[in-house]
């Protein structure tokens, strides 16, 4: 099932947290930041959206280091009911991917509440101060593996935001497959939900 990412909440702190990576170590999220910036993105394995795109996830990742902007990928979705989105598959994908960032094992799905995550891509673009500036797509593919000459939201808001601190004041939602929520999770009950963006 398709989902929209809320609007940004401006301003709002970065949660962090300590999660195992495929590299088979702990990292802290905020221990993650470049000194312009940090970009937090909730992907996983099978999902389409995440699979049209991750060569440009990559691209966008690479670039935004030049920058000065750290970026961590999260998966947090139930891998007991989502087998192709488990730790092992993590790292196949990991690996296959050349992901330059690390990739993160948000197994108990608490990250993904605390963000108010909503949907895989889900980005969220923090400044120097770890303040939410972003909350947007990464362009307007969709689901189209050939992007052609498509504006690069999330690369140009987050260059905006390694500059100034501040972020565009009209963001495009991210939209993907919705979070696999674990069955009875206070995520699983949307009148529940506290979306921070």
């Amino acid at each position: 099932m398709a989902a929209t990412a809320p609007v940004c909440d401006f301003g709002w702190k970065a949660a962090d947290a300590r999660l195992i990576g495929t590299e088979g170590r702990a990292f802290s999220i905020h221990d993650l930041a470049g000194p312009n910036g940090l970009v937090v993105a909730f992907i996983c394995n099978h999902c389409p959206y995440v699979k049209a795109v991750i060569e440009r996830i990559v691209e966008d990742a690479l670039e935004l280091e030049k920058h000065g902007i750290g970026f961590v990928a999260i998966n947090s979705n139930d891998s007991s009911a989502y087998h192709e989105d488990s730790f092992e598959n993590m790292k196949r994908f990991a690996e296959e991917h050349l992901l330059p960032f690390p990739y993160l094992h948000d197994e108990d799905q608490s990250v993904a509440r605390a963000y108010g995550a909503v949907c895989t891509p889900d980005f969220f673009g923090f400044n120097s101060g770890l303040e939410l500036q972003y909350r947007g797509r990464l362009d307007a593919s969709r689901k189209e593996r050939e992007a052609g000459d498509l504006r690069r939201d999330l690369l140009e808001a987050m260059i905006q935001i390694a500059r100034t601190g501040q972020g565009p004041s009209v963001q495009q939602p991210s939209i993907g497959c919705s979070i696999k929520w674990k069955a009875g999770s206070p995520a699983d009950d949307w009148s529940s939900v506290t979306v921070h963006s």
